[in-house]
């Protein structure tokens, strides 16, 4: 009885395990997050004009102020995805209004992993892993060192992302300071990018949030818009975390901003 007792616990816990493995997954709603981080004259909006999948999605939109010196976000924010040590995957599908206008000199970020670094004396909030348009072409890159002495690796020319279509984005990152890390990068299903044995994040162990939305980080860093389009808006759908890639299919079962 006892050897039967333990394998059912046994069995019991793999399932447990295999559930647990979906951390968040969100169909375009504005419930479910920790955060809404909306600057200047930023909305971020439950819409039912466009979708990926099922019947919502939110619209991320921004608008320039010649007169505004500040940042530019437009997002939606989960806690505590990721810290050192973990390996996990992450996506999302977005839509760039019909008429986006592709600057090769500035750009606009759609997904960051952040932390708050306020108490290192160095940084204030502070990025890792960014996604972001630059012109057509999809950069990302990661980011190793301490918080005080970061060093950025980039990876640039991804893939064309091209207006009024959705996409989509997988990531597979194992979270490592020790160049033990990998960081694989799929758009609308195919692989683009496959960085085996490389540091992936910075040597601290506090928890990183996932962002996703529209930061028109150009407007701000440049101090000027670049172009003629002042206002931008994107559309996100299916956004997704977990520990391996079929946890965040846009096929999962288990729906909502909501878990």
């Amino acid at each position: 009885m006892l050897n039967k007792l333990s394998t059912i616990a046994a069995v019991l816990a793999l399932s447990l395990s295999t559930q647990a493995s979906l951390i968040f997954k969100n169909s375009g709603t504005t419930s479910g997050w920790d955060q809404t981080n909306r600057e200047h004259r930023g909305t971020v909006k439950q819409v039912t004009d466009e979708a990926y999948e099922g019947k919502t999605a939110l619209k991320m939109t921004q608008i320039y102020d010649e007169d505004y010196s500040g940042r530019y976000h437009s997002e939606v924010v989960k806690d505590d995805v990721y810290k050192r040590g973990d390996t996990g995957a992450y996506g999302f599908s977005f839509r760039l209004q019909d008429d986006w206008q592709f600057s090769p000199v500035q750009s606009y970020g759609i997904a960051q992993f952040i932390a708050d670094f306020t108490d290192s004396g160095c940084e204030d909030w502070m990025p890792t892993t960014m996604i972001a348009l630059k012109g057509d072409k999809l950069y990302s890159r990661v980011k190793d060192g301490s918080v005080c002495k970061q060093e950025v690796h980039g990876f640039n020319d991804l893939a064309t992302v091209t207006a009024g279509e959705w996409h989509r984005i997988e990531i597979e990152a194992n979270w490592e300071s020790d160049g033990t890390g990998h960081y694989v990068f799929y758009y609308d299903g195919e692989k683009v990018l496959d960085e085996q044995n490389i540091s992936t994040t910075i040597d601290d162990d506090r928890a990183f949030q996932f962002r996703v939305g529209l930061y028109a980080n150009g407007w701000h860093d440049d101090k000027q818009m670049k172009g003629s389009q002042g206002t931008r808006s994107i559309w996100y759908d299916a956004i997704a975390a977990g520990t391996k890639l079929s946890d965040i299919s846009s096929e999962a079962e288990i729906d909502a901003g909501d878990c």
